[in-house]
């Protein structure tokens, strides 16, 4: 499982035009499964999301997780994160989780991730998306389930 985490001044996704969700201060989260992630995934990546200080405290030191300073998450579920790009020019995603299975695992992180934290919202899975977002540093982070140690 991999995501990539932007800390935003604001972020939005667009569904057919309209605006299905907006967040304020918080993380922009894009989700990718793997067709080997399982609930082990789900439970250290939200844990290690949670608790990643990615926000400055009154002294401008970075030392604040979402949880902190009470922002918000919007999730993105995002398959092209799966993308094998070392043979040729076109992306594989033989590593991506197929589409079925991959929903139950991205409904299960969402349900799991709203448990441990209040403000959380989504796009549709599966959906063409348009993302539009206030990255503020700009701040990206990745992390990858299967790099733990």
């Amino acid at each position: 499982m991999k995501l990539v985490i932007q800390r935003v001044e604001n972020a939005e996704v667009c569904i057919e035009k309209k605006i299905h969700h907006s967040i304020s201060k918080g993380l922009l989260v894009f989700l990718g499964i793997g067709k080997n992630d399982n609930e082990s995934d789900i439970k250290w990546i939200i844990q290690k999301l949670m608790n990643l200080r990615l926000f400055e405290d009154e002294n401008g030191k970075i030392n604040y997780s979402i949880k902190d300073i009470k922002g918000e998450i919007l999730v993105i579920s995002q398959f092209t994160l799966m993308a094998l790009t070392k043979k040729g020019n076109r992306p594989s995603f033989i590593e991506a989780m197929p589409p079925i299975e991959a929903k139950k695992i991205y409904d299960q992180f969402l349900n799991e991730l709203s448990i441990v934290h209040s403000k959380v919202k989504s796009g549709i899975f599966g959906a063409d998306m348009k993302i539009k977002l206030v990255n503020s540093g700009p701040f990206t982070i990745l992390l990858d389930s299967k790099n733990r140690n």
